[in-house]
């Protein structure tokens, strides 16, 4: 194995932030892009849970958890100090903010995007349930650029997939919601290259097929 593999799937929020971790920290891997109604055996044979991310790295240690790939690119190189390994206790209240983000927004989340899509007449209630939530965030975006500080961090990238699902919902109340700081650091991203890179669409991956790199290649300096 040249490169660790990364299994991944484009449009998934929590491949999604895998693959931003591994950018933001430039590292590379051979990224699997695969068709979830076809899910490939050498996967499944590593990961039976079947979803991604997954990625294997290259001593054959196996990592099934989007933030456990975020944490693994980030601790081999963090060029932007997205960790804020200056202070012990940052990493600890990031992961504690993720986990109430995967745990609470994720679920009103998950109700509102359903509830809009079959026009129920619940979406409105979860929609308030999002913004229950986001008010924290919201605030903390008041007092400066990032959630964490005025630089980005690991709570950044990892939640930005899915304030990314939020705001396509009802595209029209989201741009009159009352979180105009939360807009300005969704279009901040937005205009970051990286995003960019993260969101390239790649073919379906085959068994037999040989993966992409993607990343950042050391030889030649440049993202892959």
């Amino acid at each position: 194995m040249t490169a660790p593999i990364l299994y991944s799937l484009r449009q998934c929020p929590y491949a999604m932030r895998a693959r931003l971790g591994i950018l933001h920290a430039r590292q590379v891997v051979e990224l699997r892009d695969i068709d979830m109604n076809n899910k490939p055996q050498k996967m499944l044979s590593i990961s039976p849970k079947g979803t991604v991310p997954v990625l294997q790295c290259q001593d054959g240690t196996v990592i099934e958890e989007s933030i456990d790939v975020m944490v693994w690119a980030l601790s081999l190189s963090d060029p932007s100090n997205l960790l804020y390994s200056q202070d012990d206790q940052q990493l600890p209240l990031m992961l504690r903010l993720i986990q109430s983000s995967d745990s609470d927004f994720v679920h009103a989340l998950q109700k509102y995007r359903a509830a809009s899509r079959y026009h129920d007449d619940n979406a409105i209630e979860w929609r308030d349930k999002c913004c229950e939530w986001l008010v924290d965030i919201e605030n903390k975006l008041s007092q400066h650029a990032y959630i964490m500080g005025n630089s980005p961090s690991l709570v950044d990238y990892a939640i930005l997939p899915f304030i990314r699902q939020f705001s396509r919902v009802d595209k029209k109340w989201y741009a009159q919601s009352p979180l105009p700081h939360l807009r300005a650091w969704l279009i901040n991203h937005y205009n970051d290259p990286l995003f960019s890179k993260a969101m390239v669409s790649h073919p379906k991956w085959e068994e037999g097929d040989e993966g992409v790199l993607f990343g950042f290649n050391l030889a030649d300096g440049k993202y892959c």
